[in-house]
């Protein structure tokens, strides 16, 4: 359309609709079709008109922001259980910055209390604030405060705490949270719940509401943890649609879409239940499993954050020099995700193929010298299995870990940071990687 202003311009629009003249204020956006003009509204949404509707458009300074009073402090109802809601950032503490049409992390934590009235129904909430960070922004070190606000949570009296949590990396603090407080046998002295949301809560179709009201339930009146599989749940949209949340092990878990509201399934193993929010109040739906006793843990193992793991796709660009450069610098570990069963390109059939020769004698050569090599499943579901073909015997052989496992790419990582904060070099690895810590592994076998 002629004279339109370049996309994020503030514009006042006018256009011409069956019911008269209609008026909006928002940025000007690339048109979403032909013969279109676009536009992102005050409340996050996008609307386009055809040309021919609009009447007339202004361009802005800015683009007005109504402002919203404070919400008065509603008292809590002391009765109720003790949670704490512990945020990080992400989409489900996030609003429209109108400045620049994006999603901004940027709530306080008592602002998510006054969105969610029915959450102060269901415990009573203290809030905490370790950051406004995207969850791709995550280090190590954050899954210690992370770890150290869920032991001040326990030791002030909470019976759980919920970790909101941006969902691109959700599933890596999940296992974090289950490997800190489970990872040498023991549990957490309550209820640990990741949940986060695929849409910001001043959207209409946001996720965010139904995930928190289940993460709060489940932290305050779910059951009392094992330390096997529940160490740490996720919680989000059990289907697209509302009314069920689905509850999910920390340690196998993953975001499998990008963008629908039912982005996680657990890896390798069941849920361990669904909460329905369709009723008055919200209710579990959860069968206990059997499993033997674990003392409580009096603290989380934090994890080093001196520790530092160098990841590689096997494929067809993997590179030696890239391996070389990782042990040249002394990476702690190397951690492979294989193709198919756990294989990496270390053969050379047709004789053409150098470098695979190369990659096989330097990886051979590292574990020799006490290297640690860890392959998990590049296809995320599945066992590796490197009994099956002759290559996988051979990087047995090399001393390559990773045979049996079922422990998902994600919580692999994760395990093997543990594993190396813990102490000990290459044979603590392989040992602890033989064995399903707290869930991560079921039915460990060397087929």
């Amino acid at each position: 359309m002629e004279g339109w202003p370049e996309p994020g311009t503030p514009v006042r629009l006018v256009v011409k609709t069956w019911s008269g003249k209609v008026e909006h204020m928002g940025l000007a956006l690339p048109p979403s079709g032909p013969n279109l003009v676009t536009v992102k509204l005050q409340n996050g949404y996008n609307v386009s008109f055809p040309e021919s509707y609009v009447d007339s458009f202004e361009l802005l300074d800015e683009v007005p922001v109504i402002e919203e009073l404070p919400s008065p402090p509603v008292p809590q109802d002391e009765s109720l259980p003790l949670v704490h809601l512990i945020h990080t950032g992400g989409t489900i503490a996030s609003k429209v910055d109108y400045a620049t049409g994006a999603v901004t992390a940027r709530f306080d934590p008592h602002e998510l209390l006054d969105a969610v009235p029915e959450l102060r129904g269901i415990a009573r909430i203290r809030a905490v604030k370790l950051g406004n960070m995207w969850s791709d922004d995550l280090r190590p070190r954050h899954w210690n405060r992370m770890l150290r606000a869920t032991e001040e949570g326990f030791a002030e009296g909470a019976v759980g705490c919920v970790i909101t949590h941006g969902t691109d990396t959700l599933h890596l603090s999940a296992a974090a949270m289950s490997y800190g407080w489970s990872g040498q046998g023991g549990r957490p002295p309550g209820r640990i719940v990741l949940t986060g949301s695929q849409r910001s809560p001043d959207r209409g179709s946001s996720d965010a509401p139904e995930n928190l009201i289940a993460a709060v339930h489940w932290a305050a009146h779910g059951p009392q943890p094992s330390g096997y599989r529940d160490s740490a749940v996720a919680i989000l949209h059990a289907e697209s649609s509302d009314g069920r949340c689905v509850v999910i092990p920390g340690c196998a878990c993953r975001k499998y879409h990008s963008s629908r509201r039912d982005a996680f399934k657990p890896i390798n193993q069941e849920a361990l239940a669904l909460i329905d929010l369709s009723g008055d109040r919200a209710t579990i739906d959860y069968e206990p499993e059997a499993h033997d006793a674990r003392v409580e843990s009096l603290a989380p193992k934090l994890f080093d954050e001196s520790v530092r793991i160098a990841q590689f796709i096997s494929d067809a660009h993997l590179q030696p020099d890239m391996v070389q450069a990782a042990i040249d610098a002394e990476f702690d570990a190397l951690l492979f995700h294989g193709t198919g069963l756990g294989h990496l390109p270390i053969s050379d059939p047709e004789g053409d193929s150098l470098e695979n020769t190369r990659l096989r004698v330097m990886l051979e050569d590292h574990c020799a010298q006490g290297g640690v090599v860890v392959v998990v499943a590049q296809t995320v579901h599945g066992p590796i299995n490197m009994n099956v073909y002759s290559k996988g015997r051979e990087q047995q052989g090399m001393g390559i870990i990773g045979h049996g496992s079922l422990c998902p790419p994600g919580s692999g990582l994760v395990k093997l940071h543990h594993l190396l904060s813990v102490g000990g070099g290459r044979e603590a690895v392989a040992e602890g990687w033989g064995k399903d810590l707290l869930g991560e592994n079921p039915a460990f076998s060397r087929t």
